[in-house]
């Protein structure tokens, strides 16, 4: 052992070294404060629209308008702060409450010391358990095994000795002991240039704010070029100027559909406490949304699509075959040849096949609750389950008397076991390891209860078995025992026992979610470090259809062009590193595709930030791939991705439903208020009224509507088109067709009520407008299905706020405070008849349509 190695570092070298190199901490993520995330609330455009109404509305001494105008927007803001603070604070929980520690020598004396205060130069100590403080180079190891799965997403832990000898920030070690030499930290790490890579992909923007913005912009420019040729036209017919202003203004607000965002923010709310109750965190409003668009799911496979537990699933012995049942590290499956169980003590061979597999090994399983824990390396840890699903018994504390451990280059381990049941307390050799490596040191064959020679003929048929174990993706351990005479392990001359095929099997939900996904129309491509053999294997038993499986390598050799063909096929991509996943996710969005990406380690964090979406898992989740991601499964459970897609679905059909549903009512006030005036009449509706319908009785019934329940059929659609909007050409059919029929009826109402005076006319007019807009929500409430078939009653909250929004209507009209506010009179049972006779075929007319669309889709199905 060197010097350094016995002494460590000085204080003084300490200092020094830290004064250069800073604290072993990755540079933090600047967290938007409470403030910046308040102020994000007002980027919308369609928010700086009403901030501009609710100026021109104060500048024109209209006060009343301004109030509203800004409780809206203070509304919006208030929702959109509060979702998201909870979000960051509930992610900021699922760091840890306890920072790493760090076994280290200083100044001869070992200690325990928080891992942020390592400096290069540092010599640590690691055992069984530990987690890698830092990039370091081995002095001194025993038996040492890192899991790597974080960074490199290879489900095999990595042995490590002087020729691998180099341990990565964040790993694991499953098995051994070793002291090294810190050779980097914080962001110098392997860990940390992933990190950067992650860094450096910019912010992106959601599907829904783009189409939102999109949308946002063509209201705001109609807004004003619509309201500023009325008041110039007006100006110029010689009309009064203030009395044009307040005209354009009360036009421009009914073009703008105010009560929008506010509805698209409570919605999304309302969406995502939903989600959270589904062990899924939202960290941004719109994700969930985005989700839904998803026309593609790249995906980690482990402990994503797998447990990320090893377990033994089939054997091998000279006799027979057998399969093991179960999975993980709960020992309740059974050991079967063909359809009988089987157990250790009614069968001679795999009794010693189990006992080595058992004995010749550091891993240990106990019970914590309801749940089994392994405390090893996971491959250990899946003999020692499979030992127990044998019926094998446990092994006594001091049953080994001595070991060769495991090494790269004998690839196999050793141990002295002295085996109480043989009565004189015997002892054996037990030996496990690669199947060639354990094959060299044999020369005999266990056959049940026989021993016979292994000649070549045997030896070319246990190379075939596990073989084909690989190629079905099986991880594949050989066993041997010999009796001894001495205390000293020889091995050679040893009795060949059987094969072990170990996997990281599938969760049991991925199979189904896979098959939601396909009838979703949503393609899966998964994306591991893991070998090629086992990536295929683990997509043959998912069900997931793999024509080409290609490598790290094979991508570096393809262009972008090329990716993209093999893209549109069914590939699988084993041995990947962060930046092919990037490319990969890259490849896809460039063709049009709207990508959500899975992960959990570090190595899978580019990739979810350059996602539409990026998925990390909460409890295995690494900080850095969490911080990355727009959604955090609680659950690590890859369903619950499919139940955000279809939430999100749901929740962009329902935006679609009420912003054609504000819009139609907006474009009645619009088509009523510019024919009016065209016409030379006074104003059919004040700007306060306007104010009224969007965002009172209009907005509580859109909060409804967006609450509508998935359609039936929602999970059976292809993805909609990354480009396609949230009106369309048929949505604004719609919006053009309601708004001719209710602005028109309302003039119409309005042009009968005169002779009864203005205020009359107008309040029927007004009224008549807010019962035609609460009549046409039923419309809305499926694009495509009539409402008795979603059922008339399925939405009580709809009928609630219809119910509140006529009665405030009501109120509006003989309540004495609103007429003020409102400039309402009271108007008689004609007048409320009129308005039913008008308000009948908003109610009619859709359902007659839409089920006559219906039946003749239904035919041509039939006749097809």
């Amino acid at each position: 052992m060197t010097s350094k190695t016995a002494r460590g570092l000085t204080e003084h070298d300490v200092a020094e070294l830290r004064s250069r190199f800073g604290w072993n901490e990755l540079p933090r993520t600047r967290v938007a404060g409470p403030f910046a995330i308040f102020l994000r609330q007002f980027s919308s455009f369609l928010i700086a629209i009403l901030v501009g109404a609710a100026c021109v509305a104060l500048l024109l001494g209209e006060r009343i308008d301004a109030l509203a105008i800004g409780l809206v927007i203070a509304l919006n803001a208030v929702l959109g702060f509060v979702q998201e603070w909870r979000a960051e604070t509930a992610l900021a929980a699922l760091r840890g409450l306890l920072a790493p520690r760090a076994t280290v020598v200083r100044d001869g004396t070992e200690s325990v010391i928080p891992a942020r205060e390592l400096v290069p130069g540092d010599v640590i100590v690691l055992r069984t358990g530990d987690s890698v403080p830092a990039d370091a180079q081995l002095l001194e190891s025993v038996g040492l095994r890192v899991d790597e799965s974080v960074l490199t997403g290879e489900s095999v832990p990595v042995d490590k000795d002087m020729t691998t000898s180099k341990l990565f920030t964040g790993t694991s070690v499953v098995s051994g002991h070793a002291e090294a030499e810190v050779l980097a930290i914080g962001a110098e790490t392997e860990f940390g240039q992933v990190a950067a890579l992650t860094g450096a992909v910019g912010t992106k923007t959601t599907h829904l704010q783009r189409q939102l913005g999109y949308l946002a912009r063509q209201l705001g420019a109609a807004a004003l070029l619509i309201a500023a040729g009325l008041a110039g036209l007006g100006i110029i017919l010689g009309r009064d100027v203030p009395e044009m202003l307040m005209t354009s203004l009360s036009l421009a607000v009914a073009i703008v559909p105010e009560g929008l965002p506010a509805v698209v923010t409570i919605t999304l709310a309302l969406g995502t406490a939903a989600m959270a109750r589904r062990n899924a965190l939202v960290r941004r409003l719109q994700a969930v949304e985005t989700l839904g668009a998803a026309s593609v799911i790249c995906t980690d496979k482990t402990g994503t699509l797998t447990e990320n537990k090893m377990t033994a699933t089939r054997l091998w012995t000279a006799a027979r075959g057998y399969d093991v049942t179960g999975t993980g590290y709960d020992p309740a499956g059974h050991i079967a040849h063909g359809a009988a169980r089987v157990r250790a003590q009614d069968d001679a061979g795999l009794h010693h096949l189990l006992r080595c597999a058992l004995v010749c090994n550091h891993a240990r399983i106990e019970r914590r609750g309801s749940d089994w824990v392994m405390i090893g390396a996971p491959t250990e840890g899946a003999l020692v389950t499979l030992a127990y699903k044998g019926w094998l018994p446990q092994l006594r504390d001091n049953a080994i008397a001595a070991e060769l451990p495991f090494t790269s280059e004998r690839k196999r381990m050793s141990v002295l076991f002295v085996a109480p049941e043989d009565g004189f307390g015997e002892s054996w050799q037990l030996t496990k390891g690669a199947p060639e490596a354990i094959l060299a040191i044999c020369d005999r064959i266990r056959t049940d209860d026989r021993i016979g020679e292994l000649d070549d003929g045997m030896r070319v048929d246990i190379r075939n078995v596990y073989q084909s174990m690989a190629r079905d993706g099986l991880r594949v351990i050989a066993l041997a025992e010999r009796r001894m005479d001495s205390q000293t392990i020889d091995e050679s001359g040893m009795v060949f026992l059987g094969l072990v095929g170990l996997i990281d099997p599938p969760r049991a939900e991925v199979t189904p979610a896979l098959s939601l996904a396909r009838s979703a129309g949503l393609r899966v491509i998964m994306i591991t470090g893991d070998s090629p053999f086992t990536a295929e294997a683990i997509a043959r038993q998912i069900g997931l259809d793999a024509q080409a499986v290609l490598t790290g390598d094979d991508l570096h050799a393809l262009t972008d062009d090329e990716l993209g063909r093999v893209l549109k096929g069914n590939a699988v991509f084993a041995r990947t590193r962060p930046a092919d996943k990037m490319r990969i996710v890259s490849v896809l969005q460039s063709a049009g595709q709207i990508v959500a990406m899975t992960g959990d380690g570090v190595n899978d964090a580019p990739a979810l930030k350059q996602a539409d979406i990026g998925v990390a898992m909460g409890i295995r989740g690494t900080d850095v791939a969490r911080e990355a991601s727009d959604l955090v499964l609680l659950d690590d459970n890859f369903a619950t991705i499919i139940g955000a897609i279809s939430e999100g679905r749901r929740q962009f059909a329902n935006i679609r439903k009420f912003v054609r549903y504000l819009l139609s009512s907006n474009a009645g006030e619009v088509v009523a208020l510019i024919v009016n005036i065209a016409i030379g009449g006074p104003l059919i509706f004040l700007a306060t009224q306007i104010l009224w319908m969007n965002l009172v009785t209009d907005g509580a019934t859109a909060v409804a509507l967006g609450l509508e329940k998935s359609e039936p059929d929602h999970m059976d659609r292809p993805p909609r088109k990354s480009r396609d909007p949230i009106l369309g050409r048929a949505g604004f059919a719609t919006v053009v067709l309601f708004g001719l029929y209710t602005g028109l009826a309302s003039l119409w109402i309005f042009s009968a009520m005169m002779p009864a005076g203005v205020d009359t006319a107008r309040t029927t007019a007004f009224t008549a407008m807010v019962v035609f807009e609460k009549i046409s929500v039923f419309a809305f409430r499926s694009l495509h299905l009539p409402c008795w078939r979603i059922g008339w009653l399925s939405n009580p909250l709809l009928l609630a706020a219809l119910s509140l929004t006529l009665a405030a209507q009501v109120a509006a009209v003989y309540w004495p405070p609103l007429q003020l506010l409102l400039h309402t009179v009271p108007i008689g049972p004609e007048a409320w008849l009129l308005i039913a006779a008008f308000a009948l075929p908003l109610l009619v007319v859709p359902e007659v349509v839409k089920s006559a669309r219906r039946g003749i889709a239904h035919r041509v199905m039939t006749r097809d």
